[in-house]
């Protein structure tokens, strides 16, 4: 999720000054979403996990890793925004809970942009390109050594930045993410940091979802290979619609960040911001949700999860016994 650990000076990140939402109202707008989104979450994992069929399937492995981050935010960092947001100002944490909960909060949430970024990317080559992945060592080249160095870049990156950077973080209980990076103080690594992992990940889901659709269509109309298609259709509208959820809910947010770093002054849009801030939060929320709906097999098994049994009424023939009848009538 987006981190509000932002100085000042840099006039990149959340305005502390101006405040939209109530917290309480913040509060149940999060709590309404977060367990369901949980219970969704956990069954697509369940699934995809357990189904032979959905594991081994190249497309569905980007989707099981975000779907695992968004399973960690969910029960770490939600519930600790829920009691600041019913507890506010009143919470005394430590320093190092700080430091995990903003290497969490705003770590895993570029870890998810990177990740479906470059899921962005591989789903052009699981379409178009399959043969690059059509034998074991193509397929840990092209698929499963770039998730690797993904998670492990985006480890290390973080984990130097928030827990061994060569300045000292500032503690500051009176916020929400309660502490405060050195490093973002400088804006020329906050900038970088921002557009590398935030600014060009986001467009670049954007932009890829909109080449998919040109490509698809194009390659449909010339090769009229209905069968060949209905197969890459699933993985078409995995991609296009968490493309949209991204589009929706993240890409506000990184376009004001964008007009920070060149240089719009931090009291333009504020309100905007803080509400874009917000929204931006619903990434996690409604991503299990959109999984589920990109996938006609779990969307089937998750209408029947959700459907309450109901009391059938049989409308026929009624059978009589006559000896008890005549037993039951009232002598006149």
């Amino acid at each position: 999720m987006p981190n509000n650990n932002i100085s000042s000076t840099t006039n990149i990140g959340y305005p502390y000054s101006v405040d939209l939402i109530p917290p309480i109202v913040k509060f149940w707008l999060y709590l309404v979403f977060l367990i369901p989104s949980i219970i969704c979450a956990v069954f697509v994992l369940y699934h995809l996990l357990c189904n032979q069929t959905f594991r081994r399937s190249l497309n569905n492995h980007v989707i099981i890793v975000l779907l695992l981050t968004v399973v960690v935010c969910q029960v770490t960092v939600f519930p600790w925004m829920l009691y600041y947001e019913y507890h506010i100002n009143t919470w005394s944490r430590s320093f190092v809970f700080c430091l995990i909960w903003g290497f969490i909060d705003w770590g895993v949430y570029l870890l998810q942009l990177l990740l479906f970024a470059w899921a962005s990317i591989e789903r052009h080559i699981l379409i178009f390109h399959d043969k690059w992945v059509s034998t074991k060592k193509k397929r840990f080249f092209v698929h499963y050594l770039p998730l690797i160095i993904i998670i492990l870049y985006w480890f290390i990156f973080y984990t130097f930045v928030y827990f061994y950077p060569p300045c000292k973080n500032i503690f500051e209980n009176s916020q929400m993410i309660c502490v405060k990076i050195c490093l973002f103080q400088s804006f020329v690594f906050r900038a970088l940091e921002m557009l590398f992992h935030y600014i060009i990940p986001c467009f670049t889901i954007i932009f890829l979802g909109i080449i998919l659709i040109l490509r698809v269509l194009w390659q449909k109309h010339r090769m009229h290979q209905p069968i060949r298609w209905r197969r890459h259709r699933k993985m078409t509208v995995q991609l296009l619609s968490i493309s949209v959820l991204y589009l929706l809910v993240t890409a506000p947010w990184a376009i004001m960040i964008f007009l920070r770093i060149c240089g719009i002054p931090s009291d333009v849009g504020e309100g905007f911001e803080n509400l874009t801030f917000f929204i931006s939060y619903y990434i996690v929320l409604f991503f299990p949700f959109v999984s589920v709906l990109s996938l006609p097999e779990l969307r089937t098994k998750f209408k029947n999860v959700l459907h309450l049994p109901r009391v059938r009424r049989i409308v026929g023939p009624e059978t009589f016994d006559l000896a008890s009848i005549k037993n039951q009538q009232v002598p006149m």
